[in-house]
């Protein structure tokens, strides 16, 4: 009897604790992103990870700038939460901290987007979006 009972409160005792351990917090991921087709190292390329909500139109998520070296820059993202997001990739070939544009409204500057697709206009979310479900690396073509 004093076995069943010793047992019994250990299971209570153990239930309890566990009832009181803090949840774990959210899963976070790494996002590895590497631009490999600069066509000069001026400059620096500049990384922004979105959402939906801030995409092309608000502060990212992250944001992230690196050195270009034999036409290569890579950035990596940590501590990323599992979600939908998506990336926006510009080589700011002068420096200035922007993109800029011609007299009627192309960019000057190459940039990119998670997926590389060809589009012709603005990045769009449906073409750039894509699942962080695990550690990730992407490449992007400039």
């Amino acid at each position: 009897m004093k076995t069943i009972m010793t047992t019994l409160l250990l299971v209570i005792i153990s239930a309890f604790a566990k009832a009181q351990t803090p949840s774990t917090s959210q899963e976070t991921y790494t996002l590895t992103v590497t631009v490999p087709n600069a066509k000069t190292n001026d400059g620096d390329m500049m990384f922004s990870l979105n959402t939906e909500a801030n995409f092309m139109k608000g502060a990212p998520v992250q944001s992230a700038s690196a050195e270009i070296k034999d036409g290569v820059a890579t950035v990596t993202f940590e501590n990323v939460p599992k979600g939908t997001y998506g990336i926006l990739v510009l080589h700011d070939k002068n420096g200035n901290g922007q993109m800029d544009y011609e007299a009627n409204g192309m960019p000057l500057e190459p940039y990119g987007m998670s997926n590389n697709p060809t589009s012709y206009g603005p990045p769009t979310w449906a073409d750039a979006k894509f699942e962080l479900n695990e550690d990730t690396a992407l490449k992007i073509v400039i």
